[in-house]
């Protein structure tokens, strides 16, 4: 290669040149290459911002320079009526006037981006829009004002859907303290002091004559189970207060779940194994339960209707399982929303009972899921994961082997 560079005739000069200028050449290419591809990441990123934000412009005195389809679409205005106005005209009056100062101390002094979580601006008919906004001051080269760049977000969605849950859970909250108050009166004095009336009014031998004797038990069952359901609304209704806490002491599952079902007409269908101790909310966590087992027997075709209730110590779950028509995780899931109910179904019911019980049982951090039992068995297995349990009773066993 050397001998044939010296042999050419041509100076090392000439050669010099030529290897200079293709690494001038190569350089220039991968500088081009680099600035299309930087130009083509902004030209994305403009692209995006102008598709899902709102975006105008305007001079250092406020008239407004530019505006995007999607401003214009959300304040109501042509582009040819907002070019030219100040951009107060979208001003709702809404905020005080420190607010804005703020902008102009953060944009034009600081040099700094401003940022407000929620702007509230009015639209061309007079209806309100909220916005996440971001503001930045455009300076020349010399860091004179030239105008300002104001990206939004439209929030107004969100705020509407929070606003309206705030209004539904004002009327809830009122409604739980009618229900509180005027149930209470009821359910633990009134009933009470009537039936105790009664019973002091009736000897034996009115009460044998009349045969009252189960008419009168099942009253007093009733009003017993009666006043169980209402603690259970009371502490649910509870939950609808700000920043309220489940109130939860530790018991053992089987006692309180015996004791709950003692008076129901449907407590010896039910099979309740070992539970561990455990620290619920009396009330709520039988209601809950509680609602697992009449699906179970309600929706059920078998000659023998039957629940069970056991544990798994080694997997810290509880199990609901009835000998019904099953049900498995993805009819599960579709059942759980509030007011639903399985299509075709001919028993009565509201479609909040399971929405209720899966609510309940998240409120105590477990977590809930079911499977349908597979032949020979028939039936649905819930299964309620407990968490981490540290304080049990060690003595409880395997309360029953998981089937299938």
């Amino acid at each position: 290669m050397l001998r044939n560079i010296f042999t050419s005739g041509k100076s090392l000069w000439h050669y010099f040149k030529l290897v200079c200028s293709g690494c001038y050449r190569r350089q220039v290419k991968k500088q081009k290459n680099q600035q299309q591809k930087t130009l083509s990441e902004l030209i994305l990123k403009d692209n995006l911002l102008e598709a899902t934000c709102l975006i105008s412009k305007t001079d250092s005195k406020g008239n407004i320079t530019y505006a995007n389809d999607k401003f214009l679409k959300v304040a109501g205005y042509t582009l040819q009526e907002v070019i030219g106005k100040n951009h107060n005209v979208v001003n709702s009056g809404y905020h005080p006037k420190k607010i804005w100062q703020d902008m102009y101390k953060t944009v034009i002094k600081e040099k700094k981006i401003w940022y407000h979580p929620c702007v509230i601006n009015k639209s061309k008919d007079g209806s309100l829009y909220y916005v996440k906004s971001w503001i930045q001051a455009e300076l020349d080269l010399d860091g004179q004002l030239k105008g300002f760049i104001s990206v939004r977000h439209d929030i107004t969605d969100l705020i509407l859907q929070q606003n309206e849950i705030n209004s539904k859970n004002s009327y809830l909250e009122h409604a739980a303290k009618i229900l509180r108050h005027d149930m209470h009166s009821g359910i633990n004095t009134y009933i009470p002091r009537g039936v105790s009336s009664l019973k002091r009014r009736l000897n034996d031998k009115i009460i044998n004559d009349l045969r009252l004797q189960t008419p009168l038990k099942m009253i007093e069952e009733g009003l017993r189970h009666t006043q169980k359901v209402y603690k259970g609304v009371y502490e649910f209704t509870n939950l609808v207060k700000p920043e309220a806490i489940l109130d939860k002491k530790q018991y053992d599952l089987k006692v309180i779940l015996n004791d709950y079902l003692v008076s129901t007409a449907y407590k010896d269908q039910v099979l309740i194994n070992d539970l561990p101790k455990l620290k619920v909310n009396e009330s709520l966590f039988c209601t809950a339960i509680d609602n697992l087992i009449r699906n179970g027997l309600k929706y059920n075709d078998s000659a023998s209707k039957k629940v069970e209730i056991f544990y798994s110590k080694s997997t810290h779950d509880l199990f609901v399982e009835d000998n019904g028509r099953g049900l498995n995780q993805k009819g599960f899931e579709e059942l759980m929303g509030a007011y639903t109910r399985k299509k075709g179904q001919k028993e009565t019911g509201s479609g909040l009972g399971l929405n209720i019980c899966v609510e309940i049982l998240k409120q105590h951090n477990f977590k809930v899921s079911c499977e349908k039992l597979p032949e020979p068995y028939s039936g649905t297995r819930f299964k309620i994961n407990l968490g981490d349990i540290t304080d049990y009773n060690k003595d409880i066993t395997e309360s029953k082997n998981t089937k299938g």
